[in-house]
């Protein structure tokens, strides 16, 4: 219930928002200018100042998108405008001088769909149980966001997010937050942009903590060009001429973007995503090995059977016999640059691993490998990495079942957010993530625990086992599940499997 309105005054001009349940709420604040025009596929524009008051209470549109499979998981995108998308949504228990922690959110969805107006990701639980101030917002998606042409455009979604931090930076104080206190956290598309957003040297001194949730890391730039090159074609346009591409309607690259991303496979995903370009974004990893983000507090982490959601996206998945199983692991080893033996070792590793403890069918050894190729491996990479320069380093394992499509899903991609924002009873989310005591009490404790990192860069707290850092020789990891507890490398043997891999 909207009870009154309220003002505050930002760098730029005032904006009007409104009360809620003891909350003040603002909606769809401009934090860049629209990148229309020759800012089509450009970093973004500081917004002009405005001399009336600005009403934000409404969410602002999300940013272009075409239709993709992950919509009707998590909902359709409207309304859109490619005008009028960079924007971000405040929640604050209150406009004091309070310097609260900042928990800022950056939404998954491929890098082509999503959007901060989702209500999964409303920020009222935790702004009102951990008197924090919430921000969430949205980022230019699909080939608006992450064109590659090198030399010419790359990686504009990244400054995208990098500029709403700015923002933040020079404004939240008016909103009762403290800027020297601000944890990023994110899912998948988000997760990744978050690592990130911990090489990249023009986020630097943005953020103290960072929360990264099932981020795949994959910045190969060999299919970023190759897809910008299709859509380009696509719209009969010569590779590489963006000026040609800035006069074409929304709706026809959306088109031909559509056609490109429609399936999601585990051997060709990510179409339109963050490259490495030696410019704008260095290869994070190695960037993050060389101490690019040593004073950052991290957690990282992932769910238990994350690549068990394509199930219900490609339900061949769940047939795979043999062959397929191969054919498939073949195609990914081939990727790597590794040949047929390598492959057949692969999948002997996971069927020896696996016997007496997981089933060892060839679907759900595709599964395993997958979750643990695009999301675990790589996590557990991060960690290493990490932990080198900074002690605050914390690896999760999220392990609560998706009672969804009679449980075959597992603890799989995404189905954890709803736990860490408390909005279990949003649309869907109770049939995707399960309710009753159980269920709120892990909500409780996953967002103490958040909040607590918020506040202090450090997880622990009463209401969970004590929560070792993470390194290399005893890789402790928190389980999150029917119960919190801590165990020693966790599926060691996998993560084994994959040295020389990734």
């Amino acid at each position: 219930m909207k009870d009154m309105t309220t003002l505050v005054e930002t760098k730029l001009g005032k904006v009007k928002g409104y009360t809620s349940n003891g909350l003040q709420i603002f909606k769809g604040i401009p934090y860049a200018a629209p990148p229309v025009g020759a800012l089509r596929f450009s970093p973004p524009a500081p917004r002009e100042p405005w001399d009336e008051v600005r009403d934000a209470l409404e969410f602002g549109p999300y940013a272009s998108q075409g239709y993709s499979v992950l919509q009707d998981l998590l909902g359709k995108a409207k309304p859109q405008s490619e005008a009028d998308c960079l924007t971000l949504n405040v929640w604050t228990p209150a406009l004091d001088a309070g310097k609260r922690p900042v928990m800022v959110w950056i939404h998954g969805g491929a890098f082509i769909t999503g959007g901060s107006a989702m209500p999964l990701y409303a920020g009222a639980a935790l702004a009102s149980n951990g008197n924090v101030v919430v921000v969430t917002l949205n980022y230019r998606l699909g080939a608006f966001g992450f064109l590659y042409i090198p030399g010419k455009t790359a990686n504009v979604g990244l400054f995208d997010q990098i500029a709403a931090l700015k923002w933040i930076k020079n404004n939240i104080e008016a909103f009762g937050g403290d800027p020297n206190n601000v944890t990023i956290f994110g899912e998948s598309a988000g997760g990744m942009s978050i690592v990130c957003l911990l090489a990249m040297p023009a986020a630097k001194g943005l953020f103290h903590h960072a929360i990264v949730q099932s981020g795949p890391i994959s910045f190969d730039p060999r299919p970023g060009k190759k897809y910008t090159d299709q859509l380009m074609a696509g719209l009969g346009i010569e590779a590489g001429d963006i000026d040609a591409l800035r006069e074409v309607p929304v709706r026809k690259i959306l088109k031909i973007q559509t056609k490109l991303t429609f399936s999601i496979k585990l051997t060709e995903f990510l179409q339109f995503s963050p490259r490495i370009d030696g410019n704008t974004l260095p290869d994070p990893l190695k960037a993050i090995r060389a101490g690019s983000a040593s004073e950052i507090d991290l957690i990282v982490g992932t769910n238990q059977d994350e690549i068990k959601l394509y199930s219900i996206i490609d339900p061949e998945a769940s047939k795979f016999k043999g062959e397929e199983l191969y054919e498939t692991a073949s195609k990914l080893m081939k990727f790597f640059g590794h040949d047929e033996a390598r492959t057949k070792q692969l999948i002997h590793a996971y069927e020896e691993a696996r016997e007496g403890r997981y089933s060892t069918a060839p679907n759900e050894i595709m599964y395993a490998m997958g979750t643990d190729l695009v999301f675990r491996v790589p996590a557990t990479r991060l960690a290493e990495v990490q932990r080198i320069h900074q002690p605050n380093t914390y690896n999760y394992l999220f392990t609560w079942p998706s009672p969804a499509f009679k449980g075959r899903l597992g603890s799989c991609h995404a189905v954890e957010i709803a736990f860490v924002f408390g909005t279990l009873n949003t649309q869907f989310m109770d049939e995707m993530c399960g309710k009753g005591p159980e269920a709120n009490e892990l909500s409780e404790k996953m967002m103490d625990t958040w909040l607590t990192f918020a506040r202090t860069g450090n997880p622990n707290h009463k209401g969970i086992p004590k929560w070792p850092p993470y390194d290399a020789e005893k890789r402790s990891t928190m389980l999150m599940g029917k119960e919190f507890k801590v165990e020693n490398a966790v599926f060691e043997k996998e993560r084994k499997a994959w040295d020389g891999i990734i």
